[in-house]
């Protein structure tokens, strides 16, 4: 096959972002100064760097946080209109301290603010899609089992 019989291949922006919980089971979420809205900590994935190496990079970039973090509880097929074809991880990140809370630090200035948000309330901070993503990711935790989703949505 030559290079003008080669298909076309999908070509995504790949993404990674942590869960966190408090002790009372509130989710972490941040502001970021460069767009409206709440978001899960996270970002977009570098050339020849792993989701899981990505989220734990963003995570010292945006929280100042040096962490473990644990398996991936969502893998979401998530195309955007203005993006293109993405496709977004969100990984465990485990119970934050009350310790570890008080050492976040906006390091890079990419977040302005943090807040511990009941799972109750997060469709009041995040977008549809992100608050169904997050949804599905606190149901996958609480299974131990992790999920393909599209557009939010969970598929299985």
């Amino acid at each position: 096959m030559t290079t003008s019989e080669t298909p076309p291949m999908a070509t995504p922006r790949v993404a990674a972002g942590a869960l966190f919980f408090d002790e009372e089971g509130r989710v972490l979420l941040v502001k970021p100064s460069y767009k409206e809205g709440w978001d899960i900590p996270g970002g977009y994935v570098e050339p020849g760097e792993s989701p899981r190496a990505a989220c734990i990079r963003e995570i010292r970039e945006e929280l100042g946080l040096i962490v473990s973090i644990g398996s991936h509880l969502v893998v979401d097929w998530a195309p955007a209109q203005r993006e293109g074809d993405k496709i977004l991880f969100v990984f465990d990140g485990g119970v934050l301290s009350t310790a570890t809370q008080e050492s976040i630090s906006f390091s890079d200035h990419e977040i302005t603010e943090w807040r511990l948000v009941g799972v109750s309330d997060l469709e009041q901070y995040l977008p549809a899609r992100l608050e169904r993503r997050v949804q599905v990711a606190i149901k996958a935790k609480s299974s131990d089992c992790p999920v393909y989703a599209e557009h939010g949505t969970a598929t299985n």
